[in-house]
Order: structure tokens, then C-alpha cells, then sequence
């Protein structure tokens, strides 16, 4: 489950869209707001993408986050194939991680200034890093660095919203640009205090060169993956369903090459949560 935000979180957007666009006001006390949080996300995937094959598995996703001070932090590590299946594609002889790590610097906090304008509440200094369990210059190496923004969006409240340039660490050149943003919306409250929230988060990469792939797998300029969840969620657990399309994810050109790797379409998530 990406990008999910803790209920202590969702109480926060939920005051932040009943109010009118500020700036965030955190005091003389530059960690009065600081929070942190980290949750378990039991999952299985249905037909993910990239993929040679059959590609449906179960995995774990170790997901955390928080503001400490100056820095806004997102992050998790996936390990597929708990049940060690011969089949799919994360079976054996296959990568079995996957981590992304996500700081971002307050630009407000480290200035003292207030950056906000119009629907922009804080601006940061934005990184990303994607990295896959696998072989370096065999797997997913790719860090992402520019601006971002928490900006009030009409309808889904705060939302994340980050552009970067990208950094290819296997290619070791600037490569294309990635835009993408995160969002949280609870979207029915029950009487028991649960809820049910829309979630999720887009990813889009684009103006890369299209000559890093090769006869087996060729490259895209553009392409990307967004997901859309629906979640239920209490104080200590969360049930979730998501879909997530696909357009040449991770710029891989879809059934292109050799390989013939498929990188465009849809898959299914289904997700259970502990939170801590």
C-alpha cells in the first residue's frame, strides 16, 4: 500500500481541508509538530507489471514516515515471495526487495520564511531514491532530485506534489524528468470511529532518452504508474483493495525487444495492515 498515511495523519489533512490554504504555522519550536510512524502491509499482487510472465505474488511491505524538525520522510521495503512459490515472477533466482526512500527538506523551515502562496502551503527541497534488491546495473538504481510542494487540492485536500530530474545511478547520467504526487482523502466515516479512505499516489517520468535500452529491452521517453485505493482503516488496522495502471513503468518500452518484457496495463492489490 503506498503513500498511506497513519489515522493520527488523516486527522490532520481532514482539519487542513476544513480550513482555508495557510502556511504551516509550526511555531518558535521547530519540532513542536514533529510525528513518526511505521505500519506492516501484508499484500498480494495480481498481475504486476513489469513482466515476462506470470506475474501474481504475495509480499510484505515495511512502511514508515513522519516530520522531524526540517524533514518530511516517506518510505518502505517490499520482500516478495514470503512463501518461496517456484512460480511467478518472483519466484526463484529472482529479485525478492524493493526499497524507495523519500526525505524532503522543508525550504520554509530552514529560511524561516513563508513560502506559501495561494494553495501552496510548505515548498521543500524534494529527493527520491528507487532501489531493487538485485544486481547493481541489473535492477532498479534511480534517485530523483527538485522541488515540492503540499498544496490544497480541491476535493482531495492536501496533497504531496513533487518535480523532479532523474538521476540513472546504473547509467550514471541525468536521464528525463519524473513528476508525482501522493494523496489521502477520507472519504466515509462510520460510527465506531473507523473510516473508509481514497488513496494513492501518481508516478510519471518523461524527456528521458529513449537510446539507454538495447535489443532486449528497449527504452520510452515517457511512462510512469499511478495507484488508486480504497481503505478501511481503524486505529490499528487497515484492509485495503487498489488498482494500478501502467503506462511503460520504470521507462521500459511495453512488449518491445527480445524480452518482450509487458510494462503497460492494469493490475489489482488487495492489502492488510498492522499499525504500530
Amino acid at each position: 500500500m503506498k503513500n498511506v498515511k497513519t489515522l493520527a495523519l488523516a486527522a490532520t489533512t481532514i482539519a487542513a481541508m476544513s480550513a482555508p490554504a495557510m502556511a504551516a504555522d509550526r511555531g518558535e519550536d521547530i519540532r513542536s509538530g514533529d510525528y513518526s510512524w511505521m505500519q506492516f502491509n501484508a499484500m498480494y499482487a495480481f498481475d504486476e507489471l513489469p513482466s515476462g510472465g506470470e506475474s501474481g505474488h504475495d509480499y510484505l511491505e515495511m512502511e514508515f514516515g513522519g516530520r522531524a524538525g526540517v524533514v518530511d520522510l516517506y518510505g518502505y521495503v517490499d520482500v516478495f515471495n514470503l512463501f518461496t512459490q517456484d512460480s511467478g515472477d518472483k519466484g526463484y533466482g529472482q529479485n525478492r526487495m524493493f526499497m524507495k526512500f523519500a526525505p524532503r527538506f522543508s525550504l520554509d523551515a530552514i529560511t524561516g520564511l513563508d513560502l506559501s502562496v495561494g494553495p501552496i502551503q510548505e515548498v521543500y527541497f524534494s529527493t527520491l531514491f528507487n532501489w531493487g534488491g538485485g544486481a547493481i546495473g541489473e535492477d532498479v538504481n534511480a534517485s530523483f532530485w527538485g522541488l515540492g510542494a503540499d498544496v490544497m487540492v480541491p476535493w482531495l485536500g492536501k496533497t504531496g506534489m513533487n518535480l523532479y530530474a532523474h538521476y540513472d545511478m546504473n547509467g550514471k547520467d541525468w536521464n528525463g524528468y519524473q513528476f508525482s504526487a501522493n494523496w489521502f482523502k477520507p472519504v466515509h466515516n462510520f460510527d465506531n470511529g473507523t473510516f473508509v479512505a481514497f488513496q494513492g499516489y501518481v508516478d510519471y517520468q518523461f524527456g528521458a532518452d529513449d537510446e539507454y535500452g538495447d535489443e532486449f529491452v528497449p527504452m520510452s521517453s515517457n511512462g510512469g504508474a499511478a495507484y488508486f485505493g480504497l481503505h478501511w482503516h481503524s486505529d490499528n488496522y487497515a484492509l485495503g483493495y487498489g488498482l494500478k495502471g501502467y503506462k511503460d513503468v520504470y521507462l521500459l518500452e511495453d512488449g518491445a525487444g527480445i524480452v518482450g518484457l509487458e510494462t503497460t496495463g492494469w493490475a489489482h492489490y488487495l492489502t492488510a495492515t498492522y499499525k504500530f
